[in-house]
């Protein structure tokens, strides 16, 4: 039985970097989160083309990354109460899922994490820390330091997942603004 306690040490060490993952919400609960007054939610045909790469390059100061989005628009009857543009950021070594909640007229309305697959960090899901997103816009307050408090042991998911939210903001600023 020694003998087979080394091994299943190894095979344990490889499954570590997944033990510690988290599903916090599906994509359905964070929309339902983010616009609860909401009737429907109808996918967004949110597509890039080079021009709009340039411009979210430009006002986010980060690559745009991809040019395809998921997306979707909530509506309250027949009005457009904003979006929801779902994506991926590397944490430190693992992917963090999010949502972000933009009004219509492209400002953030609310940040939802999805999924956390990272030992540590996993604080950036406290309501206080994602508060900190509403209301801001590409151009306004949305780098660590300037309008967004890092917080410690969580210093590359704070940067990366604020980096994602400002690509966004700036991508709704560029093809969703009304």
């Amino acid at each position: 039985m020694s003998k087979l306690a080394p091994l299943s040490l190894i095979a344990l060490a490889g499954f570590s970097g997944s033990a510690f993952a988290t599903q916090y919400l599906t994509t359905e609960q964070a929309q339902a989160a983010i616009f609860p007054e909401a009737s429907s939610f109808k996918p967004v045909q949110l597509q890039l083309d080079a021009a709009q790469m340039k411009q979210v390059e430009k006002l986010s100061g980060l690559p745009a990354r991809s040019v395809a989005w998921r997306a979707v628009a909530a509506y309250k009857d027949d009005k457009l109460l904003g979006y929801v543009v779902f994506d991926e950021v590397i944490g430190k070594f693992e992917l963090i899922s999010y949502a972000v909640g933009l009004q219509v007229d492209a400002s953030v309305r609310q940040v939802e994490i999805l999924a956390y697959r990272e030992s540590h960090g996993f604080e950036i899901r406290n309501a206080n820390w994602r508060k900190q997103f509403v209301g801001k816009t590409a151009a306004s307050g949305l780098t660590i330091g300037e309008g967004i408090a890092n917080i410690s042991g969580a210093t590359l998911s704070c940067a990366h997942v604020t980096d994602g939210v400002r690509r966004i903001a700036a991508i709704a600023q560029v093809t969703l603004k009304k």
